[in-house]
């Protein structure tokens, strides 16, 4: 187990990789259930066909010989909990929806690392048959990191739907509802106990993660163990709830990676079919196209990232809701937005500096993507949502940001519009140079969407949501990484994302 200095400086670590002065959620305290969602077993699920697709036997009956047997267990342990572990009980109490969250945004900035080129000029690829050895698999850049994002999210909602159906069936309720003798560290309820929520999430997002980033498997394990066994440590579930949960969470994780494995994830970083993507483009009459201006040139970041499968739509609507052509380069519209950068190239502010370096969330950060999952995890523990509730908001949000990404992706590599500092190189930049198309950007696709949805799941949030969505697309302009058109475009395609996630949120059986 690790011990409370360790968790406190895991804390602190997700704090200064966020670009922030302020440390993550990880300060949270337990907070009571306001509601039990005794109807979220019907909820409407992402891969699960049904919230009975994975059988959970019945538990043993509260007044049988083998759950009694079970309390005497739990109340030994209790009585010899550590500081420590009342600490991490503590700890885990305060949203493990959340918590593991934190933990995949602190996963996705440490391998938030492109790698450097070889003697020979060429660079070398992650190989997910070798994660740990240089260059690290995976580059978690922006569009992996929606996607280990989304993919977290949805097992995590997916499972625990499952987990609140069995809950209602058999209505064991917790521990300390049959004993005076276990008062529990974590605040009381009347949610029934097997399995266990907390179980159910650690399975999942477990070996969701540990698809994701393989290289951390034995930490993985580790967070997972100590996640369930601080239900123990608080009083709130016997040995069988957890074993229930743990069963079940990662019978659900295994068909989100399966659902992963198919994708298309594979093939988003084709590098043999970015002539093809030139040679159509051109066809259509753009022949003036983006290239790398990393010196030697860096292959493009997952040209095909495009072609991954949508959560909230299909591909013939990602089609239909392909932005309109950019201005031409050499275009009067075109030669417009040019100027605006070069003059601020010169004459940049230093409020537009430090909006523009606050937003970057470049190598090293857990990428835009990650920016706007911490603002969900912020909210939903501002309003003190329940596992359950608190999963479906980032399902819905984190969908519809990798949906926003695969939609800017598409775009990126249809148009192949140059970045301003290869039309001209007296445009310099505040921050490093993406190494892909401008248009659109994917900042304002990711920012938009991720503040339309956590509108509507806030809706007390929703000026400010989007004007930090603004802020985060003009923060492009500044740096001189995009033309303003970029960015406006970028926030209309974001926005139109995000209606297909509300739209599923509204008819999810939630409401």
């Amino acid at each position: 187990m690790k011990n409370t200095s360790t968790l406190l400086a895991f804390a602190m670590l997700i704090g200064l990789v966020a670009c922030d002065k302020t440390i993550d959620s990880a300060t949270t305290l337990p907070y009571p259930e306001t509601s039990l969602e005794s109807n979220a077993g019907n909820w409407k699920t992402y891969q699960l066909v049904s919230n009975t697709e994975i059988p959970v036997p019945a538990p043993e009956a509260a007044n049988s010989a083998a759950y009694l047997a079970e309390l005497d267990e739990l109340k030994n342990i209790v009585a010899n909990t550590t500081e420590a572990q009342k600490e991490a009980a503590i700890f885990w109490g305060g949203n493990g929806v959340a918590r593991w969250h934190e933990i995949a945004r602190n996963l996705a900035a440490q391998y938030n690392v492109p790698p450097n080129y070889n003697a020979d000029g060429t660079y070398p690829a992650p190989d997910p048959a070798n994660p740990t050895a240089y260059p690290r698999f995976p580059f978690a850049n922006p569009p992996y990191a929606s996607r280990a994002f989304a993919l977290l999210a949805v097992a995590q909602y997916d499972a625990l739907v499952a987990a609140w159906h069995y809950k209602f069936q058999y209505n064991r309720l917790a521990p300390y509802r049959y004993t005076a003798e276990i008062n529990p560290l974590i605040p009381e309820n009347d949610l029934p106990s097997y399995p266990s929520e907390d179980a159910v999430v650690a399975a999942a997002s477990r070996e969701v993660l540990k698809f994701l980033f393989p290289g951390e498997k034995p930490l993985l394990d580790e967070y997972s163990t100590e996640h369930k066994s601080s239900r123990l440590w608080a009083g709130a579930n016997v040995p069988s709830d957890l074993a229930a949960g743990d069963s079940l969470g990662r019978l659900v994780a295994a068909k989100i990676i399966a659902y992963a494995k198919t994708d298309r994830m594979g093939q988003a970083n084709n590098q043999a079919g970015v002539q093809s993507l030139r040679d159509d483009a051109t066809a259509r009459g753009i022949t003036q196209q983006w290239h790398s201006l990393d010196l030697p040139a860096r292959p493009p970041m997952l040209p095909f990232f495009g072609n991954v499968k949508p959560w909230n739509f299909n591909d013939s609507t990602k089609v239909a809701i392909r932005p309109s052509a950019p201005p031409a380069v050499g275009s009067d519209a075109f030669n417009t937005a040019l100027k605006e950068l070069q003059d601020l190239a010169k004459n940049r502010t230093r409020k537009q500096w430090e909006i523009a370096s606050y937003w970057a969330d470049g190598v090293g950060t857990y990428t835009p993507p990650g920016h706007w999952n911490r603002t969900a995890s912020e909210l939903i523990l501002e309003k003190e949502l329940n596992e359950i509730r608190s999963a479906r908001a980032f399902a819905l949000v984190a969908t519809a940001i990798q949906d926003a990404g695969i939609t800017c992706w598409d775009t990126k590599y249809y148009y192949l519009l140059p970045r301003p500092t290869e039309v001209d190189r007296t445009v310099t930049t505040s921050t490093g140079i993406p190494n892909f198309p401008a248009y659109t950007s994917g900042h304002s696709s990711f920012s938009s969407a991720g503040a339309e949805v956590l509108a509507y799941l806030f809706p007390d949030h929703t000026s400010e949501l989007i004007a930090l969505a603004k802020e985060a697309s003009e923060s492009r302009i500044y740096g001189c990484i995009h033309y303003r058109f970029d960015c406006e475009v970028g926030l209309e395609s974001g926005k139109k994302v995000a209606e297909f996630a509300i739209e599923r949120g509204r008819n999810d059986g939630s409401e």
